[in-house]
């Protein structure tokens, strides 16, 4: 591990000597991730993307990529396209991105089952803003805004998140 990894510590997320508090999913850390679980999975997931409200924001990075109220995440796995983004119309099970609340505001896109997707291995493992200090997400890697704001300049796509087998219940 490197100080440039995003590493899930039991004393907050290690990134560029900084200690960060963070929330997992529901489901706590999991080593077998399963579609719909609210498991956070164990293993090490890169940063392959960022996406982003262009209008509640600008530009986060040079590599972020604008969504909008057509924007999906694919949670399907019976469908094609599986764990991947869409648009609507779309006839299967999706995410909207493009939420009412900030949470997707800035969203990293890892690798998690991706992009080859297994069915049921379970979709859309992001690292985005959280709703708030204890509260959980649905499989995601959350922080304050803030705290997401300081690190993207530092990320770049290729850099891994860090989910150690230590965490698993």
């Amino acid at each position: 591990m490197t100080p440039e990894d995003i590493v899930l510590t039991p004393s907050g997320l290690r990134f560029w000597g900084a200690r960060i508090p963070y929330s997992v999913g529901r489901g706590g850390v999991v080593r077998d991730k399963r579609e719909g679980d609210g498991g956070t999975p164990v293993g090490t997931h890169r940063i392959v993307g960022c996406l982003y409200r262009a209008d509640r924001g600008p530009r986060p990075c040079e590599w972020a990529e604008p969504i909008g109220p057509n924007d999906l995440w694919s949670d399907d796995d019976t469908r094609p396209g599986y764990n991947l983004q869409t648009r609507r119309p779309f006839d299967g099970s999706a995410e909207r991105l493009a939420r009412g609340d900030s949470l997707y505001d800035i969203v990293l896109v890892t690798d998690w089952n991706w992009p080859d997707a297994q069915a049921g291995k379970g979709s859309a493992i992001f690292m985005h803003q959280w709703r708030g200090p204890g509260r959980t997400t649905e499989g995601c890697v959350a922080v304050s805004r803030e705290h997401l704001r300081w690190m993207l300049p530092r990320i770049s796509l290729g850099t891994r998140l860090i989910v150690p087998d230590g965490l698993a219940a």
